[in-house]
């Protein structure tokens, strides 16, 4: 099985920075692309951005330039660091990555409980 644990929420001013980070860990032999969505309340679950195992980045339009996604293969984990936060990127935010088991044909989604990220004044 699988773990994804989120640290890194909290509250935070706008215009401020938080770092998000996210470990896998359990067993497992790969990790495809690790990613961040979030969800708003009322709201559907939205992805942020992403980063493949090569180093490929991509970001949803509403955080380029302020937000940056990166990976340490390492230790299996990704981080986000935000920047300039507005209060619109007030969310739950969770961690997404594809996976490939240990005997497992294909590679399986899963995801982290979610870390609250609030920006307010």
């Amino acid at each position: 099985q699988v773990q994804l644990v989120e640290s890194g929420g909290g509250l935070v001013q706008p215009g401020g920075s938080l770092r998000l980070s996210c470990a896998a860990s359990g067993s497992f032999r790969a990790i495809n692309y690790m990613g961040w969505y979030r969800q708003a309340p009322g709201k559907q679950r939205d992805l942020v951005a992403y980063i493949t195992n090569d180093g490929s980045t991509n970001y949803a339009d509403s955080v380029k330039g302020r937000f940056t996604i990166s990976r340490d293969n390492a230790k299996n984990t990704v981080y986000l660091q935000m920047n300039s936060l507005k209060s619109e990127d007030t969310a739950v935010y969770f961690c997404n990555a594809e996976v490939w088991g240990l005997l497992s044909m294909r590679p399986s989604p899963y995801w982290g409980q979610g870390t609250q990220v609030t920006v307010s004044s």
